[in-house]
């Protein structure tokens, strides 16, 4: 008991401390020559709205809408699926196609070049452009720090991917890591991927050695901590926890324990699973009984056409890929269970966002084990495969680093068009939403269908929280939220939708929402975008002009499967002028393609290579 009592008494003197160093409110007392005739003054801690509850964010990687059990998927998530059966299931979620984007966006609520995150943060993909450069202006703050600065404690593991390189490094500066985005503690890795088994991990401040242990557990692990000691020091404080795994993102490891509880269960292949899942959805509701499926995208082949070999190969690389996702929903429900035992699940709201983009095309067409000798245009296609196929067993390995073929890309997809980086398809954007939370949502396994946003998410905590956006923080005059908060439809599933209109836009792929109706254009330059040994139409580089814009209505063509453009050319005309506005109105211009990360790489290679060089 005495050692709990020192405890909350340190914990709460480091949060006066805090309040101290940073209040920019002026002193309220009064100074004399001596304390008889002075009167003290302190900056009063932050708490909480009385009885708010605590926030779990929890963001899948590289996860389609086909995957998970609870939305029709052939993948067993009994943690996932229950959290929707006893929460809500929203089926009109979208994420903006690629990693980085989604993430500054949730964490801000805001556009994600207007937050400088329209590619990535790492060198080679950013740009020297204000929605490019890869740096989150304080102007646009972050859940953690409103929370933070609500009465909440905050807590980051996993995968943070909004750190610029050169700021990567034990030196700093801070400012750009969770802890200068109001995380009070961080367990994970800075960039875009790591390996499961030595990933390149960070706590708070610091690298630090990994244990060797999968890095979920080891990130499970902490979280768990960080709420254990958490509510030891201050039982009634609330506690944000961003829970971010690397999964189900390449590499592709776990231990065969999970993976061969898939064996043979996907043998009849990517065809079947499509048709399997679309049959599940509709029997779910979690898509429409009219919706059509989609056509295979002619770039993968018939299942049944491929030999043997190719077959037990690209099963394989599922199995893996099953496996890995059940042992994340498995880590997932550890963290669930400890707030059950400790009495505070009734009080928690919990988001779970099944993927930060659609399924992964960067597998390309065969798959690939080791992502070092993924291979380079010139390889022959024929001994590649028989490579991947003599190397089966690596596949989920430590020694491994593996993705998946382009046609299980598809399937987790399912009921949508192409995958992740492609912002103009519902396939690139379209992911399941979780919303749980007992004393808040009575609504048990309801289905939302209003269209949401990964901006939504941030004002939608603000309100379960009962906290408004501040105008400062620390300080700092912030930017108007760009979100419009979902909370109006957790108690009114026939609420009209609030959030009318949204760009969408990765390297040279957009799109344009409107109220339903959407538009949207491809861009593949130079065959970049098509990966090894595949062929496809493109378009030269720098001209966007010659990309075609496609039309959908998609409250009567919920997977795109019919292109209204010539029929209803002033419509697309109205979209095309909207797509201008917005635009121009969040910083999405200049347009930068594959193209231009390429030559950039390049340019940065010669750099490196001259300053090398000269140092001899």
């Amino acid at each position: 008991m005495y050692k709990q009592l020192i405890a909350a008494s340190v914990f709460l003197l480091a949060g006066v401390a805090a309040v101290n160093a940073q209040s920019k409110e002026p002193f309220h007392g009064v100074v004399g020559k001596t304390s008889a005739d002075s009167k003290e003054w302190y900056p009063s801690v932050p708490k909480a709205p009385k009885g708010a509850p605590n926030v779990v964010w929890i963001l899948l990687d590289d996860v389609g809408y086909g995957a998970i059990s609870g939305f029709g998927g052939l993948i067993n998530t009994p943690t996932f699926d229950s959290l929707a059966n006893n929460g809500l299931k929203y089926t009109n979620f979208h994420t903006c196609a690629i990693c980085a984007p989604t993430r500054s966006a949730l964490l801000t609520g805001r556009n994600s070049h207007s937050v400088h995150m329209g590619g990535f943060a790492h060198t080679v993909m950013s740009a020297g452009y204000p929605g490019y450069d890869g740096r989150i202006p304080p102007t646009k703050g972050t859940i953690a720090e409103i929370l933070r600065d609500n009465g909440y404690n905050t807590f980051e593991v996993g995968k943070f991917g909004l750190t610029p390189d050169e700021d990567a490094t034990d030196a700093g500066p801070f400012d750009r890591w969770p802890s200068g985005k109001g995380f009070e503690h961080f367990f994970g890795f800075l960039g875009s991927q790591t390996d499961q088994y030595k990933p390149d991990l960070v706590e708070d401040n610091t690298h630090i050695k990994p244990d060797g242990r999968h890095f979920s557990e080891q990130l499970t692990d902490k979280a768990i901590s960080y709420i254990a000691k958490q509510k030891a020091a201050a039982p009634d404080k609330p506690f944000f926890l961003y829970y971010a795994p690397a999964a189900v993102h390449a590499p592709h490891q776990v231990a065969t324990e999970w993976s061969d509880k898939y064996k043979g269960k996907f043998d009849e292949g990517w065809d079947v699973y499509r048709t399997k899942v679309f049959e599940n959805q509709k029997r779910l509701g979690v898509i429409p009984a009219d919706a059509v499926l989609p056509a295979r995208n002619p770039r993968i082949k018939e299942w049944n056409n491929l030999p043997d070999e190719e077959k037990k190969l690209y099963a394989r690389f599922m199995e893996v890929y099953a496996g890995y996702l059940t042992y994340t929903d498995y880590q997932v429900s550890r963290v669930i269970n400890y707030l059950k035992e400790i009495n505070q699940l009734e009080n928690t709201v919990v988001f779970v966002m099944i993927g930060d983009n659609g399924a992964s095309k960067e597998g390309t067409v065969h798959g690939f084990i080791d992502g070092k000798k993924n291979p380079p245009a010139t390889s022959i296609e024929e001994d590649y495969i028989k490579r991947n196929i003599e190397e089966i067993g690596e596949i989920g390995t430590p020694e491994g680093s593996a993705n998946y073929p382009l046609g299980w890309a598809q399937a987790c997809n399912t009921p949508f068009k192409f995958w992740k980086q492609d912002a103009n398809a519902e396939g690139g954007t379209h992911n399941p939403l979780i919303v749980f939370y007992p004393n808040g949502v009575k609504e048990k396994g309801e289905i939302r269908t209003q269209y949401g946003h990964v901006i939504d998410i941030l004002p939608t905590t603000l309100d379960f929280v009962g906290v408004k956006a501040p105008a400062q923080i620390r300080g700092i005059k912030q930017d108007t939220l760009q979100g419009k908060s979902l909370f109006y439809s957790v108690h009114d599933a026939k609420a009209p939708a609030t959030h009318k209109i949204q760009h969408y836009y990765i390297f040279g792929a957009r799109a344009i929402y409107a109220d339903g109706w959407k538009a949207g254009a491809a861009h593949y330059p130079d065959n970049v975008e098509l990966g090894n040994f595949t062929v496809g139409k493109t378009q030269p580089h720098g001209d966007f002009s010659k990309d075609t814009w496609e039309l959908y209505n998609l409250k009567e063509d919920f997977t795109e499967n019919t292109d209204l453009a010539a029929k209803y050319p002033k419509k697309l005309a109205e979209l095309k002028a909207l797509f201008e506005v917005q635009a121009k109105k969040y910083d999405l211009y200049p347009f930068i393609d594959w193209v231009d990360v390429a030559e950039k790489r390049k340019a940065l290679a010669k750099k490196s290579a001259e300053d090398a060089a000269r140092k001899k």
